[in-house]
């Protein structure tokens, strides 16, 4: 494992390593519509006028298009029954010109995510969260595996990042993010450590790690003495601050941070807190620029996978 450059750790530039698989997707995509004249559908189901969804919505739609797919979405409004959502999915899952569905996330109150995700074909859940496919990824089978944990392990080995025998700790326990993410790190011959926010001793544990990912849900938590020395750090969190003096003690006096504070009135960060990870880290993932990207990339590849499989291709 590379130790910390001077001067701070290595930069695992998240949009870099997105651009070179939308790019492939989109390779993808050209060689299957001339081999097979089918261009791969992705529907995403929005219900509601949630503000942030709608962002990453249109960014979805965006990045599927410009890499020539299909893309559609299908609005519901907020007050939508669970039967009409459910109605939706099964539609789409019997229409051939759509290969990936998306329920965007969270739901309004009164409609049950699970019951949406159980009913969403296996073979065109591209976000990886129905049970057959997280199952599949349980015994090693394939299958669609959730985008975020994937484009993690995309960005580990496009950067050269040593996996086979390593210590990988994974802080939070989520279907979406922890889980997965600790499978396929086992799935590279990492030994595995999952931790969580009720972890005995969580800062000794994660300080064993040569790869640390941190995908808790709080912001800054893990600092210095949760870094070993030169280990990867993977930061999976996104938080909005919109506090000065809160942004200094996570930033320091970086101007560009604050001066995004002033004009926009708020910043990200991560579950890192970045001045600390800055003083251990070998690599590290910027927030914004790190996991994000990557995110929206694999959803791409698994809409182009499944296009593939459709038309009979492994």
């Amino acid at each position: 494992m590379n130790s910390a450059s001077v001067g701070g750790p290595n930069v695992l530039d998240g949009k870099q390593t997105a651009r070179e698989i939308r790019r492939e997707v989109a390779e993808g995509c050209a060689g299957l519509l001339a081999s097979r004249n089918v261009v791969p559908g992705l529907t995403v189901v929005l219900i509601g006028e949630d503000p942030a969804s709608q962002i990453y919505v249109r960014n979805k739609e965006r990045a599927a298009r410009n890499a020539g797919m299909n893309s559609n979405i299908v609005r519901l409004p907020a007050d939508s029954t669970e039967s009409r959502v459910l109605d939706t999915v099964v539609t789409l899952n019997g229409d051939p010109a759509v290969h990936g569905i998306l329920v965007q996330l969270p739901l309004p109150d009164g409609i049950r995510d699970q019951r949406v995700i159980e009913t969403v074909d296996p073979a065109k859940d591209v976000d990886g969260f129905h049970p057959e496919n997280a199952g599949r990824l349980l015994t090693g089978l394939p299958g669609f595996v959730p985008c975020t944990p994937a484009g993690v392990i995309e960005l580990l080995k496009r950067n050269e990042i040593p996996l086979s025998g390593k210590h990988a700790v994974v802080i939070g326990r989520s279907n979406i993010v922890g889980k997965p993410m600790a499978l396929l790190l086992l799935r590279e011959h990492c030994t595995v450590t999952v931790c969580h926010s009720r972890t005995t001793g969580l800062a000794e544990q994660a300080a064993r790690a040569d790869i640390l990912v941190a995908a808790v849900g709080r912001l800054g938590m893990v600092t210095a003495d949760f870094i070993k020395k030169g280990a990867a750090v993977i930061d999976v969190g996104i938080h909005r601050v919109d506090d000065e003096a809160r942004l200094r003690e996570l930033f320091g006096d970086d101007e560009r941070r604050l001066a995004t504070l002033a004009e926009k009135g708020s910043t990200v960060a991560g579950d890192v807190h970045p001045l600390d990870a800055r003083s251990k880290a070998g690599w590290l993932t910027p927030v914004p620029g790190g996991v994000g990207p990557l995110t929206i990339a694999m959803l791409l590849k698994n809409t182009l996978d499944a296009a593939r499989r459709s038309a009979g291709l492994d």
